[in-house]
């Protein structure tokens, strides 16, 4: 069965950290391209990170360069998301997608993030 996990979510005070975790089951990471998204209810899906085996640089979103760190492992079949300095407009449900070439998307469940002031 083709799946992805995420995990790592909880609640945190400002200024601490937290490491979120995609794996993926049933496929190889290898091909794709593994994007950590984040959404607030009532607010549109944004971008956060992106990491793949073409590009040289993994992707940040400016909100998050300089705090937050992504990284693959290709024997886990895992990409982490190590997330330092929180804020709390990092509060959101985030999301990891897997994405090849050809298109195939597959999305994990969401995990919740709680950045308290």
């Amino acid at each position: 069965e083709v799946q992805l996990q995420a995990s790592g979510g909880g609640l945190v005070q400002a200024g601490g950290s937290l490491r979120l975790s995609c794996k993926a089951s049933g496929f190889s990471l290898d091909d794709f391209a593994i994007g950590w998204f984040r959404q607030v209810p009532g607010k549109e899906r944004e971008g956060v990170s992106c990491i793949s085996r073409a590009d040289e640089e993994p992707y940040y979103a400016d909100s998050v360069k300089g705090r937050f760190t992504i990284s693959s492992d290709n024997v886990e079949n895992t990409v982490d998301l190590q997330m330092n300095i929180l804020k709390p407009d990092d509060t959101a449900l985030y999301y990891c997608n897997a994405r090849s070439r050809a298109g195939v998307s597959y999305w994990g469940q969401g995990t919740e993030v709680t950045v308290s002031s």
